[in-house]
């Protein structure tokens, strides 16, 4: 295809792939299902998350000029020489006989009227193709597809085969059915809308990266690239498994084998992927770039970003999956790329403690000193907490990393306001700013998943900040008129919990509110986060269902809202997801056993003992 693929390091946007139905028979020739769910998680991890922070770039051949193929002909502009003087691109023939200068005229002539028959051939083939229907033109160009694809295919010989490893022990891949009649009925109600947000994809954009429901299409944007990379697909397979909806199961990973050139065993399509993605790696700091052409292997960084910075919740949030990479391939280089980023900024001075959003790969430099949890630094944080969790606790610099951290966001950034809310503001060149995303509402998760192991006993006060944490956003939810939070929420001049300005009062389907509603209910069960989760449900399922799906809103203080018209692919992928495990038991996906990657995909715990990973340090304890 002569589309260029690239995926993205994104913080928590963006983006598990899970095993085949389970009617498929078991023989000892196949992968146990076990297995293929192991795979599919890791590869469907990998992939969502580039779709969060590595972006799609042009292929610089598209922009090219239509030149006839002539771009390289020099056609001369004969002249007498006067004076001595001749323009630009002219060609002066001087001391030339009347033979040779009517000879070049000659094939001036004829170049010029090569020029124009071509321009006529083209012209016509052109009005040839106009005349033909919508569905021939298709047919032509995947037929050129499938010829381009067979052609590749014939100099690829294919991956080569990857080393034995041991499979992670799946744990908890079970129905997880709650005991209490009411849990299991509302959970019922998350699956029926998850099966109705999957079937209108399925209906109206299959193939396409998002749904618009309400136009009842295909929506893509540039974050994506390609229109037809399937994202809420490969977004949405792991929480079809989870539910049990095997036969929707079974036809996402059918588009995917049969579209995504997935024909072959899901961990090596990956590691081909994690190849595509290295040269982004190849600056002067080896800090990635945000962009990568997955054609030519170029690299470049958004303009807007602190002038041509790298973003932290986007280098910071490859972590997890380059890790499992080097387990399963046994080959060193994704571990030491994102260990290299680790030691990188272990080195660095850090204003007041605090990792700035920004950090310009060519110098090794901060950028605008502008600290946040929420957008653009968010996932960082939560990697370096779950690089340790990941490791079985044995990845203890990590720990460590994250601790200090947290211990610098605590005194700079968590502030509370003067009714009694504790939220996280943002630090802008040396002033708080006391304003909180809902992005950021994932932190109260976050805390309570980290209290366990906290240094000087302060496993109650995390799990204490975290509930507060929880108790903030659930507020910016309840002081709306829709019972949906806003995108962002101000703690300034009387104001709580409340967005101000109108371009911070929609709501996109963002999870991160549940997710830490979820995250709570694990470690405390107290049931007011089951009925909070409740309260955002019946809110999206109220104000965000149409017909074709769901869809975002545009203010949640209005009682007759516009809709953004996107059902947007981390819905599938984390928000019901996150809901559906909160009423679920605990021994469906235990957070003894996994970890789940910033867009909601669950990694298995690598419990490696004595084992040691190719290009590492022996694991300390």
């Amino acid at each position: 295809m002569t589309t260029p693929t690239l995926l993205p390091l994104s913080g928590r946007r963006i983006p598990t792939l899970s095993p085949g139905a389970s009617s498929f028979p078991h023989h000892r020739a196949t992968l146990r299902l076990s297995e293929k769910f192991i795979l599919l998680l890791i590869l469907s991890a990998f992939i969502t998350l580039c779709f969060g922070a590595f972006f799609f770039l042009p292929d610089n051949s598209k922009h090219k000029r239509f030149d006839l193929g002539l771009e390289d002909v020099l056609i001369p502009h004969i002249d007498s020489p006067r004076e001595g003087k001749h323009s630009p691109g002219q060609m002066v023939i001087h001391g030339q006989g009347r033979h040779d200068e009517n000879r070049h005229r000659e094939e001036v002539a004829s170049l010029r009227d090569k020029i124009r028959a071509d321009h006529e051939r083209a012209l016509q083939e052109a009005k040839e193709k106009l005349r033909k229907s919508r569905e021939e033109l298709q047919a032509e160009i995947q037929t050129e597809k499938t010829k381009v694809m067979e052609d590749l295919k014939k100099k690829d010989p294919g991956p080569k085969p990857l080393p034995p490893v041991p499979m992670p022990k799946v744990v908890g891949v079970s129905d997880g059915e709650p005991p209490e009649p009411d849990a299991k009925e509302k959970r019922d109600k998350i699956r029926e809308m998850m099966k109705h947000a999957w079937d209108s994809y399925r209906q109206y954009g299959w193939g396409h990266n998002e749904l618009k429901p309400i136009a009842k299409k295909g929506h893509s944007t540039n974050i994506f690239g390609s229109s037809q990379m399937g994202a809420t697909i490969v977004d949405a397979l792991d929480t079809l498994y989870i539910m049990g909806l095997h036969e929707e199961f079974k036809d996402g990973q059918e588009w995917i084998e049969q579209n995504l050139d997935f024909s072959v065993v899901f961990k090596l399509k990956a590691v081909q992927l994690a190849e595509k993605l290295l040269p982004a790696f190849n600056t002067p700091t080896g800090i990635p770039w945000a962009m990568v052409n997955l054609k030519s292997g170029v690299g470049r960084n958004w303009g807007w970003a602190s002038a041509g910075s790298s973003i932290l919740a986007e280098f910071g949030t490859l972590h997890m999956e380059f890790v499992h990479l080097t387990y399963l391939t046994g080959n060193p280089v994704y571990y030491q790329k994102v260990m290299h980023i680790r030691k990188l900024l272990a080195k660095m001075d850090r204003p007041n403690g605090l990792y700035p959003n920004y950090l310009n790969p060519r110098t090794g430099r901060w950028g605008q000193h502008h600290t946040s949890v929420g957008g653009l630094g968010d996932s960082f944080y939560e990697y370096l907490l779950k690089a340790w969790l990941m490791s079985d606790k044995t990845d203890t610099e990590a720990r460590k990393t994250y601790d200090d951290a947290v211990e610098a966001i605590e005194r700079h950034l968590v502030r509370k306001s003067n009714g009694g809310l504790t939220f996280i503001g943002e630090w802008k060149n040396g002033h708080l700013e006391r304003k909180m995303g809902h992005l950021a509402c994932f932190a109260g998760g976050m805390f309570a998943l980290g209290a366990d192991g906290s240094p000087d006993d302060k496993a109650g006060h995390y799990l204490q900040l975290g509930a507060e944490i929880a108790h903030t956003c659930h507020e910016s939810y309840d002081r709306t008129v829709l019972k949906l939070g806003p995108e962002a929420f101000k703690f300034d001049s009387g104001l709580e919990a409340v967005a101000v300005r109108q371009n911070e009062k929609y709501y996109i389907l963002r999870p991160e509110v549940i997710e830490t509603y979820w995250y709570m209910w694990r470690f405390t069960h107290d049931p007011k986060y089951r009925q909070w989760g409740w309260e955002a449900a019946q809110a999206i399922d109220k104000y965000c269902r149409v017909s074709g799906g769901f869809s975002g809103v545009k203010d949640v203080y209005s009682s007759n809202p516009t809709y953004d018209d996107v059902q947007q692919s981390f819905f599938l992928a984390e928000t019901l997801k996150y809901l559906y495990l909160l009423f679920s038991s605990d021994d469906l996906l235990p957070l003894e056993s996994w970890v789940f990657n910033t867009e909601a995909h669950p990694l298995p715990v690598l419990h490696l003992g004595n084992i040691t990973l190719p290009g590492s340090e022996p694991a300390q304890r």
